[in-house]
């Protein structure tokens, strides 16, 4: 059986080769436009993408498949994916299509779905659609049953002013000098336009997209420039969004650099102060560090723990009535406002923060202080992963002899023929001889001595 297309996040790969062909595009234009076209009546889906080159072959590509079985195509062009969730919720749509692969380099590209509701497809449409991509017996409609396509083109108006519509109403950002990397991706409009627009004095960088630029030594995951340049420019603070724009990093006025866990804990903390936070609760994943967790304990707050990935943080925060959750790397989900990671409110929950407590950036995130971490793998060569049993009695044993005073996780690797050991303790040292001896005990029960 063929290796599944769908992985946490959609399908991913480079572009031109499988599966991030135009003509997987094309099958899986046709096997969405069956599976959201139920009867008879008019359906519609919207395509949204990032700046890549490649993004256009994937666009046309996929119109194609959806027009071919009947489904009429709204095209929004460049935009972040949390817009394109919310146009499509907007123009109550079927479904939607976001072509991006996220924070990676322009060779790669993506194809992700979102439902009628906003949400991520459950794993069982995905699986229906890519059962369906794969039948080379699929019919369309036949002439009487072709699609249309169409441009909207106000589409970054609509997201922006749905975005400043987030921001508490009197507040303005007037005084505040940020630096705003848009890793010359799919927010390089709507973040200095959103900003500027409410007051704030914006230095704009990776804000040019050329189609090949994307995420190139800027964005959330290369954040240096952005830094460097708050401690430069003299900033208030810094703002670097990935290149779909569901993440944001953060930097202070001091050019310390905020991820998931720092703005988690400045955002948990206002609520909880402000008894705004249902359940007093956070959802992040097992991979969030220790800190968070320690930082809101003087508040009460709580942590759920969830499965690595935002649909995982996502489906326990819909399960448990949560509002506000995320990942390190800076996939914030507030529910309130946005169904998916959306780095433009996020900053701007950020913010509204800082101005209602007048306050900086650096005075607000102090109360979080990350501890320290190892990192390890071990290479399964060919074998089987130890069963979850074993590893968790492993994983079980580490944090029985850390006395509460650390956190260890153990994972197989959903991509890899690895296993991933983290810990993290008060002492760095400690952290890594612990790493080192659990991939010891790690490869011996795989086999490996």
């Amino acid at each position: 059986m063929s290796e599944r297309l769908f992985g946490t996040d959609g399908i991913r790969g480079v572009a031109n080769e499988y599966p991030m062909t135009s003509e997987m595009a094309l099958r899986l234009g046709r096997a969405a436009g069956r599976v959201f076209r139920r009867d008879q009546s008019t359906h519609s889906i919207l395509i949204g993408k990032d700046t890549r080159q490649s993004c256009y072959m994937f666009e046309y590509a996929l119109t194609a498949g959806l027009c071919s079985m009947g489904v009429n195509v709204l095209l929004v062009g460049p935009l972040p994916t949390p817009g394109v969730s919310y146009i499509m919720r907007s123009l109550r749509t079927d479904a939607a299509i976001m072509i991006s692969a996220s924070h990676n380099a322009f060779q790669y590209n993506g194809i992700k779905f979102f439902g009628p509701d906003g949400f991520k497809l459950a794993d069982q449409v995905e699986d229906e659609i890519e059962q369906l991509a794969r039948n080379d017996s699929l019919t369309n409609g036949g002439a009487e049953r072709i699609g249309t396509a169409r441009r909207i083109d106000d589409a970054v108006g609509r997201y922006i002013e749905f975005a400043k519509s987030s921001f508490p109403r009197g507040m303005r950002l007037d005084g505040l000098r940020i630096v705003l990397d848009c890793a010359n991706g799919a927010g390089y409009k709507v973040g200095p336009y959103t900003l500027s627009e409410l007051g704030a004095d914006i230095i704009p960088i990776a804000a040019q997209p050329n189609g090949q630029n994307i995420n190139l030594n800027r964005g959330s995951v290369h954040p240096e420039e952005m830094r460097a340049t708050v401690i430069r420019e003299r900033a208030d603070l810094g703002i670097a969004f990935d290149g779909d724009g569901d993440r944001v990093v953060m930097a202070d006025n001091d050019g310390r650099l905020l991820d998931g866990n720092a703005l988690l804990t400045v955002l948990a903390q206002d609520l909880l102060e402000r008894d705004r936070l249902p359940h007093k609760t956070v959802a992040t994943t097992i991979m969030a560090n220790g800190g968070l967790e320690r930082a809101l304990a003087p508040w009460d707050g709580q942590i759920v723990w969830t499965k690595v990935g935002d649909r995982y943080v996502v489906e326990a925060m819909r399960a448990q009535g949560l509002s506000l959750g995320g990942e390190s790397s800076g996939h914030i989900v507030l529910l309130e406002h946005n169904t998916t990671g959306d780095a433009l409110i996020t900053a701007l929950q950020v913010l509204a923060v800082m101005v209602r407590r007048n306050q900086p950036l650096s005075v607000l995130a102090g109360a979080y202080q990350a501890l320290p971490e190892a990192h390890t793998t071990v290479p399964l060569n060919g074998r089987p992963s130890p069963s979850k049993e074993s590893l968790d009695t492993v994983r079980e044993s580490a944090e029985a002899s850390l006395n509460g005073a650390g956190r260890v996780v153990i994972r197989p690797s959903g991509t890899e023929p690895i296993v991933r050991v983290m810990v993290q303790h008060d002492s760095q040292r400690t952290a890594d001889e612990m790493a080192a001896q659990l991939a010891g005990e790690i490869a011996a029960l795989s086999g490996d001595h």
